[in-house]
């Protein structure tokens, strides 16, 4: 329950007040830490011949993660970006929803929730387009997103009103991804879904009992070696 109220005196703060740095990197290590891996890797990738070798060995594809074995691109691939704008919008999104998310779960827990929800919703894209490819944070992103509001849910009823405006922008957000899947037909959408919806387990299931987080991250393990299976059997058994 501190967490929350601590949250909800972040989001009450006057970020003008003297003092009280919230912007530093050793209080949020993990969210500017992803920044700047992403930001350093799009950085190496404007050299033609690392953009070759990172989205030759990187990219996410249902050939290679399937076919080839290649499982590794479900993880690479979260740190590849096609674009200024790509890169802009998703380490924008992580800086907002990241900063939160580091103070309402252990450092541990975040990183849990990133990564095996940018996994997942690497999974179901392939899914829905085994002959597709695609790069970026996105499934990541909104994996702690879907935290997020799991978190929230857990603490509806004790805080009722904080709820429903969070539910509000929550619905926003939700429509505007919609509509930006159906305007630009690149956006992954599928990985987008997949990592809310399993981020949102994970977060309803942390809030409620945070110590068993590695027996989450144990059961998450064997639910994501099942869907890698039943795809490859779907696809090429």
């Amino acid at each position: 329950m501190a967490l929350l109220d601590g949250y909800l005196l972040w989001l009450c703060y006057d970020g003008n007040k003297k003092g009280y740095k919230i912007e530093k990197f050793k209080e949020l290590p993990l969210t500017y830490g992803l920044i700047i891996i992403n930001v350093v890797v799009f950085g190496l990738m404007l050299l033609p011949s690392l953009e070759i070798l990172f989205y030759g060995y990187g990219e996410l594809h249902g050939y290679g993660v399937l076919y080839l074995g290649e499982w590794y691109r479900l993880f690479s691939s979260m740190f590849l970006h096609n674009g200024a704008m790509h890169i802009l919008f998703n380490m924008f999104s992580l800086y907002m929803l990241g900063q939160i998310v580091e103070r309402l779960f252990s450092r541990s827990a975040y990183l849990v929730i990133y990564i095996l929800t940018g996994i997942v919703g690497g999974l179901t894209f392939i899914y829905f387009n085994p002959n597709g490819s695609a790069v970026g944070a996105s499934g990541a992103v909104f994996g702690i997103f879907g935290a997020l509001a799991g978190f929230a849910f857990v603490y509806r009823k004790s805080h009722t009103e904080q709820f429903v405006y969070f539910m509000r922008q929550f619905g926003v957000i939700l429509l505007l991804n919609f509509l930006l899947g159906v305007i630009f037909e690149s956006i992954a959408m599928s990985a987008h879904v997949g990592g809310l919806l399993f981020g949102m387990v994970l977060g309803m299931a942390i809030a409620k009992k945070p110590n068993y987080l590695w027996g989450y991250f144990m059961i998450s393990l064997v639910l994501i070696a099942t869907f890698y299976n039943y795809l490859w059997h779907l696809y090429l058994g």
